[in-house]
C-alpha cells in the first residue's frame, strides 16, 4: 500500500508527505508543483529509475540523463492529458541507441506502473536524443 498525507497551508498551497519526505503542491504554481506536473514528474522518475536499472544490467555506459515530459491538454473541464510526450536525452556511445530504445520500451510498456496508469487515458510517445 502507498499512502500520502496532505495538509492545507492556505489558498491553493498544500504540503504532502510520504514516508517522511515532503513536497509542496501549489495550484497557483508559485511555491510548488501543480498537481498535473507532479503526475508528469512521477512518470519521468518512474521511467528514469527503470532505465537506469535496465541499462546497468545491459552494461550500457551513459551519463547526463535528462527526461522532459509534457502533456497536451484537452479544452474541456476538467482539462486532462490528451497525449503525453517524453523526451530522453543522455550521453552514451551512439552504437548503444538500439539498447537504449529497448530499455525505454521495456520501461514504458512493461515495468513503469505510472506509465501503465497514465496510458489508460492518454497515449504516451517518446523520443530519444543521444548527446556526444
Amino acid at each position: 500500500m502507498t499512502k500520502t498525507s496532505t495538509i492545507w497551508k492556505g489558498k491553493h498551497m498544500f504540503e504532502s508527505t510520504h514516508q517522511g519526505n515532503t513536497i509542496k503542491v501549489d495550484g497557483d504554481k508559485k511555491n510548488g508543483h501543480g498537481p498535473k506536473a507532479l503526475l508528469l514528474s512521477g512518470l519521468a522518475g518512474c521511467s528514469g529509475i527503470d532505465l537506469v536499472d535496465i541499462l546497468e544490467k545491459m552494461r550500457v555506459q551513459f551519463s547526463d540523463l535528462t527526461i522532459d515530459v509534457e502533456a497536451e491538454m484537452t479544452n474541456e473541464t476538467p482539462s486532462i492529458f490528451r497525449q503525453i510526450n517524453v523526451k530522453y536525452q543522455m550521453k552514451t556511445d551512439p552504437n548503444n541507441e538500439e539498447k537504449v530504445r529497448k530499455a525505454i520500451d521495456l520501461s514504458l510498456n512493461k515495468y513503469c506502473g505510472v506509465a501503465t496508469m497514465l496510458r489508460k487515458n492518454s497515449p504516451i510517445r517518446y523520443e530519444l536524443e543521444i548527446l556526444q
